[in-house]
């Protein structure tokens, strides 16, 4: 059995409202998708904003073969005591942990810990990501092993990566996000980051631009009306349709590979 910790790096009151909506939370999502490779692993669970027991969980990091931070409806540059909590966090297990998984929110923490920068991007992925393609690094790394070159992917993000750590290498990128992938090493610590979303379904992601549409219209302004958050909503009901899960999550495959 494989020990695997799970960041979650949304605040308690986000997960709350995602369950009260009937939405699961990303450490949900993270387990289902996690265990449909394999059931040879086991999860422990820690909130760098909210836990009060935060330094047992630093002083026991070495234990764990793997770490996965998720995603979160936090913005980096924001600065709050909360995101702050989170990026030491994050520094202590880059200097613990010899596996991490970032993805998304836990790619700008992972990024922002070790020197790089994350800023509001000029454009947003709402639900899905269109046309990600893999440059000549990521063919010849583990993460894309069986990885279609061009491919599309949940994913709902409004920031992105602009500078990477020393000795960062991108991985992808696709015409929303220069870097839609990296990979740094630093100290023992390597480090996988996806800005997009394999672990969580299309299905997830419609209930989430219907959850967050408000917001969406008046103060994203992502979308005009109703009318286009539906055709928006329509457009990603066509991936699914075309979508294979195991392909969608290859990256999730990749990464647990690298464990054994």
């Amino acid at each position: 059995m494989k020990k695997i910790l799970i960041v979650e790096g949304n605040l308690r009151e986000e997960n709350q409202s995602f369950s009260n909506n009937g939405i699961q939370t990303h450490t949900e999502s993270l387990k289902d998708s996690l265990s449909y490779f394999t059931d040879k692993l086991t999860f422990d669970v820690v909130n760098p904003s909210s836990d009060q027991n935060i330094q047992v969980i630093s002083n026991q990091l070495e234990k764990y073969d793997g770490l996965i931070w998720g995603g979160s409806s936090l913005n980096i540059y924001n600065n709050t005591p909360e995101i702050r909590r989170q990026i030491e966090f994050m520094k202590d297990c880059q200097n613990k942990v010899k596996k991490i998984l970032a993805i998304c929110w836990g790619m700008q923490v992972a990024v922002t810990a070790a020197g790089g920068q994350v800023k509001k991007a000029n454009n947003s992925h709402i639900g899905i990501a269109n046309g990600i393609e893999i440059n000549q690094h990521g063919l010849n790394h583990p993460l894309y092993e069986n990885k279609d070159q061009k491919f599309n992917s949940p994913a709902f993000n409004f920031d992105e990566v602009i500078k990477l750590p020393e000795n960062g290498i991108c991985l992808a990128s696709n015409k929303i996000n220069k870097i839609q992938s990296l990979y740094f090493k630093t100290n023992n610590t390597c480090v996988w980051g996806l800005q997009y979303h394999p672990e969580i379904t299309y299905e997830k992601m419609i209930s989430l631009i219907q959850f967050r549409k408000d917001k969406l219209i008046e103060n994203r302004k992502v979308f005009k009306d109703e009318s286009d958050v539906e055709g928006h909503i329509s457009f990603i009901k066509q991936e699914i349709l075309r979508t294979d899960k195991e392909k969608r999550m290859m990256e999730l495959k990749n990464w647990l590979k690298q464990l054994n």
